[in-house]
């Protein structure tokens, strides 16, 4: 899955996606390797929205959930590891 434009909020915006996903202990660039690396695509069971399983570059399998704007861009909610 290859997307030109990821859309993160502001590093310190205490509501963004970006303090979302720290406090799952993943980063952006855990998010932006899953993505373009997925294992498989789905789509969430809890909110209806697309998501890709991958291997985190430090080995965490996890799931990445999202919006997407179009085909070229999208907006990571949250993601956290998950069973294999």
């Amino acid at each position: 899955m290859s997307y030109l434009q990821i859309l993160w909020d502001e590093d310190d915006n205490p509501d963004g996606n970006v303090q979302h996903i720290a406090e799952h202990g993943l980063t952006m660039d855990d998010m932006e390797f899953v993505i373009e690396n997925a294992e498989s695509e789905s789509v969430s069971r809890s909110s209806g929205r697309p998501c890709v399983f991958g291997y985190t570059p430090g080995g965490d399998y996890i799931i990445v959930i999202f919006e997407q704007f179009d085909e070229a861009t999208i907006y990571p909610v949250t993601a956290y590891e998950v069973p294999q």
